[in-house]
């Protein structure tokens, strides 16, 4: 059988050091260090000048060819900056276009998350600091990158030195997030909501990006990570952002740069004093294991929704479902990265309240966490009859399918992440979570302390709080009350109700969260969904 065609040089050059593919009659390939979905990366010898290079092979079937590789150069080449990468030439060999770069030895952020592990904050924020400088002097020279994540930032060995790369969907502010030929251009985790609409976007949305960094940089994983891409763009446009826990002095800058309104963004001289002032603090919090910051319901308590502004709703989701169709339809999903190399991941949630009195149930915690994909709420005639509670006026009861069924607000739609069920109201402002797991060793009490102890490190201006033991239905239970500040000034202050009960050695936690000034109203769904709660309907009620 004939030997399956290779394009490029690939062919010749895949066997590492030592093979004879020259190209530009002076750049000797000598070994793949990357491949992307845009390019390839090799290290290379300049046999001229007697010194060692990168290469970017072009991939064709990307488009833009020669001329591409020409715009990609001469968009890098205008940005002089310590931290950015330098472009020595631009090529072509037997068709194929290729950009000559410095090399940097050392390997990209996401190489070193998935190796060492993450960073601690002073570190990451000095990393952010340089990052900061890049962005500055592209945005000074009119150039967005686009396609800010650790693949794209390298490490320099030895030096430390941090370099932004792989600018190869930069545009000028203004371009578009959908490309001419219907592909969505960047990294979905990383991409500004305003981005999501294949509208126009400035240097704000480099600036989100940089944000969503920062998270993984600390923390190991995106905060955005879902299952799905569509997953993903929901928690980017819709879903409730919570800096993660071991952020430390990092979360005012974090939340600063993950307003999802581009206009309230916190701004690069804002940001670059933030972080000054973190990486001059020093050590700061230790980094978290990416597999203890993933949000957990109860005792991590990771974080609290952001809603969307509702005057930006309706252009968000159109703009989402804009973006989802040019993925479905076989365009690239995510841009070339120079070396490589997966991004981490992440989610973050809002915590619940309790209610004052220690009596029968009576307690929310405060909202939900990212919904990752939403779907109407169960019909109300699933529920087997005779298993259900009857729901008050204006209320329906769903049956929902991880195994339990309660009423909630007519109107009401419910979403869902890989450990929890947020049913919202139509605006985003009034949500209602459910969790189910395994009963810890402190019972539903210790459990509720434990997150009450954390309450002022993951909700911003936590107070009013306390944590009562009481019973639901008989059996143990704990109420937790609080009110904090959001995450976001658009957002505003919010208070929470969550009662979590013990029943056949599974957890389960009910909490209800509205802005500040709407607390009767949360509690009216809290009372409801609590009376109403019914395990075992729809589904499998295992933790």
């Amino acid at each position: 059988m004939a030997p399956e065609r290779r394009t490029g040089v690939e062919g010749v050059a895949q066997d590492g050091p030592g093979n004879s593919t020259v190209i530009g009659g002076r750049y000797r390939l000598q070994e793949r260090l990357g491949r992307g979905g845009m390019g390839t990366v090799w290290r290379a010898a300049d046999e001229l000048l007697g010194r060692s290079v990168a290469v970017k092979e072009l991939h064709v079937d990307a488009g833009g060819g020669s001329a591409g590789a020409l715009r990609e150069a001469r968009v890098v080449a205008q940005i002089r900056h310590p931290h950015v990468v330098v472009v020595h030439d631009v090529v072509e060999h037997e068709g194929i276009p290729f950009i000559v770069m410095e090399l940097v030895d050392g390997g990209s952020l996401a190489d070193r998350l998935a190796g060492a592990g993450p960073l601690a904050p002073a570190e990451a924020a000095r990393l952010g600091l340089a990052l900061l400088g890049a962005l500055g002097a592209a945005h000074d020279r009119g150039v967005l990158h686009r396609d800010v994540k650790p693949a794209n930032v390298l490490l320099e060995a030895g030096t430390g030195r941090v370099v932004l790369t792989d600018f190869g969907i930069a545009r000028l502010a203004g371009a578009t997030t959908i490309s001419e030929a219907g592909a969505f251009m960047g990294s979905p985790e990383y991409t500004a909501p305003e981005r999501m609409q294949g509208g126009e976007a400035g240097p704000a949305a480099d600036l989100w990006s940089l944000g969503a960094l920062l998270c993984a940089a600390v923390t190991g994983e995106s905060p955005f990570r879902r299952d799905s891409v569509g997953g993903i763009l929901h928690a980017v446009v819709f879903g409730e952002i919570r800096p993660p826990a071991g952020l430390g002095p990092l979360v005012p800058v974090v939340r600063g740069l993950l307003e999802r309104d581009p206009e309230q963004r916190l701004g690069a001289a804002e940001a670059a004093r933030l972080l000054s002032a973190c990486a001059a603090d020093g050590g700061g919090a230790e980094p978290v294991p990416a597999a203890r910051h993933a949000p957990a319901e109860r005792a991590t308590r990771p974080g609290g929704p952001l809603p969307p502004e509702s005057g930006r709703r309706r252009a968000l989701r159109a703009g989402l479902v804009a973006a989802l169709i040019a993925l479905t339809v076989g365009a690239t999903v995510t841009a070339t990265s120079l070396l490589g190399g997966g991004d981490g991941r992440a989610e973050g949630r809002e915590s619940g309240a309790t209610a004052g009195a220690a009596g029968p149930s009576r307690s929310a915690s405060a909202s939900s966490s990212p919904p990752a994909s939403p779907s109407p709420a169960p019909s109300p005639s699933a529920s087997p009859a005779g298993s259900v509670r009857p729901a008050p006026a204006g209320y329906q009861v769903v049956a929902d399918p991880r195994g339990f069924s309660l009423a909630v607000p007519a109107g009401y739609r419910r979403t869902t992440d890989d450990q929890r069920v947020f049913y919202g109201s139509p605006d985003g402002s009034v949500r209602i979570g459910i969790r189910t797991s395994a009963a810890p060793a402190g019972g539903p009490l210790g459990a509720m302390r434990s997150a009450d102890r954390q309450g002022a490190e993951t909700n911003p201006g936590y107070r009013d709080n306390k944590v009562v033991p009481t019973t639901h239905d008989g059996l143990p239970a704990a109420l937790w009350e609080f009110t904090w500040d959001g995450f976001t000034r658009t957002e505003g202050a919010r208070h929470t109700f969550d009662l979590c009960w013990e029943q056949d050695g599974v957890l389960y936690d009910v909490w209800v969260s509205t802005p500040v000034g709407r607390t009767a109203e949360a509690r009216g769904h809290f009372d409801a969904a609590l009376d109403s709660f019914v395990p075992g309907v729809g589904g499998s009620a295992s933790p």
